[in-house]
């Protein structure tokens, strides 16, 4: 097996040992990198330490830059890895930093502020070290017909009701137009109730008390769905006996302890 192979076991894989660790030490650079974002924002922090910053950033980036050069040379079709989701992310978690190279004067400082907040897209690599990621993903895609028509149920009605309000109530009373009412009918709905149009008539609160209580149902049926949907594929997990994590069913080696699971899955 030549070294380009051996690395793409490790760095692909999850079914070696070593590919496992790899994982486990790349998510905790990952999590550090972006805490080290969030904490140079706090002005009184970024500000006082800010040479310390800018080389932490810059190691993390040459880190992570290593990372994507590898994951490009041991690729089967690096094409295909660079246009991909995992590729665009992996590319965005490191070019900011670079694009202050190309950026200069000081009217431009916002737009590297800008720039800079990119780093953040780090934090989407998490994703790819969790198997409850997958899980999550794996539930909302079996869950997306049966959201799909709750959702196109839920515009037909704040569609009806948000009309309905606009006939009731009228332009003087803040409904001017159908689709401002509509406005009104999804925030109802959604239990936020801004208070910017409220009704005024008799008639008109009698509908919005009944949006309000139909907006409670409206909440909990999607969450219904993805529960079940949840529920099925955590069946078809492994568990780790060593640290009792759940591990996908294709794992062969937890993703948080590195150790080796048993073939059989979790009852």
């Amino acid at each position: 097996m030549t070294i380009r192979q051996q690395l793409h076991q490790v760095v692909f894989g999850t079914d070696t040992k070593a590919g496992r660790q790899f994982d486990v030490v790349l998510l905790w650079i990952i999590v550090f990198s972006v805490f080290v974002v969030m904490l140079e924002s706090v002005p009184e922090i970024g500000g006082t330490y800010a040479n310390v910053f800018w080389t932490v950033e810059w190691g993390l980036t040459i880190v992570f830059t290593i990372e994507y050069i590898i994951r490009l040379w041991i690729s089967p079709k690096p094409i295909r890895y660079i246009f991909s989701f995992w590729g665009i992310i992996d590319l965005l978690s490191i070019i900011p930093t670079y694009l202050t190279f190309f950026i200069a004067g000081t009217h431009y400082l916002l737009v590297i502020r800008i720039f800079r907040l990119l780093r953040v897209f780090r934090v989407l690599k998490l994703a790819r070290f969790t198997s409850e990621a997958k899980v999550l993903i794996d539930s909302l895609r079996d869950s997306a017909y049966k959201i799909s028509i709750f959702l196109m149920s839920v515009v037909a009605i704040v569609v009806i009701m948000g009309t309905l309000m606009y006939v009731v109530e009228g332009g003087e009373k803040g409904f001017t137009s159908i689709p401002q009412s509509i406005y009104w009918a999804i925030v109802t709905v959604t239990t936020v109730g801004y208070g910017d149009m409220v009704p005024h008539t008799v008639l008109g609160k009698f509908i919005s008390s009944f949006v309000m209580i139909l907006g409670y149902a409206i909440i909990a049926v999607p969450t219904g769905i993805v529960t079940v949907a949840f529920s099925k594929s955590s069946e078809n997990q492994k568990k780790c006996r060593s640290c009792s994590h759940n591990n996908s069913n294709e794992a062969n080696y937890c993703n948080i302890c590195g150790e080796q699971i048993d073939d059989q899955k979790e009852k």
